[in-house]
């Protein structure tokens, strides 16, 4: 068992890592698309600088950050089976499958971005951008409650907390219009 602790310290410091790439990846992806709207020569030289640093970080601190955080919270499941038979293990596993979902659409998106073919724009992008944002609050409440909340006002408080995410994108939106941003 005392692996188990060196092994969660691990996974810990993967998830950080995970998160801050997928969080500053749809960032790059704003700018990508926002990019469109300059002069030709200015717009290609951003969209291939965006490219370069979406790949970058793509490709040597998001996925492998993803895959360790996985590889590490499997050693821990094999560490301590015993994490298969709570509940809160359960749920916590499938928001963790959502945000493994989410890490293959950002790719996609980036795909897309990279061959010009991406359709979404940098408002539906921001919001998108929010939704990692809400997973990890659900992973972390998860796995920090446990069962401590009653699951009814765990999922109300979700529902209101993404609200007041995308209520807080919304008036962003309204504000880079009135100050042209």
């Amino acid at each position: 068992m005392e692996y188990y602790y060196y092994v969660l310290s691990v996974h810990i410091i993967f998830v950080v890592s995970w998160m801050a790439g997928l969080f500053y990846s749809v960032r790059l992806f704003i700018y990508h698309v926002e990019a469109e709207t300059r002069p030709e020569l200015e717009r290609n030289i951003l969209q291939r600088e965006y490219e370069r640093m979406e790949a970058k970080l793509w490709h040597i601190i998001t996925t492998p950050a993803m895959v360790l955080t996985v590889a590490a919270g499997i050693t821990m499941i094999c560490l301590n089976p015993g994490l298969m038979s709570v509940g809160w293990f359960h749920v916590k596993l499938a928001f963790v499958v959502l945000l493994l979902i989410y890490h293959f659409i950002c790719q996609r998106i980036m795909n897309q971005l990279k061959h010009g073919k991406c359709k979404i724009s940098s408002f539906q992008l921001r919001l998108w951008n929010e939704v990692a944002t809400v997973l990890l609050v659900a992973i972390v409440f998860t796995v920090v409650l446990k069962s401590a909340v009653n699951w009814i006002y765990g999922l109300i408080g979700l529902i209101v907390f993404s609200c007041v995410i995308m209520m807080a994108v919304k008036w962003y939106k309204s504000y880079r219009k009135k100050h042209d941003c």
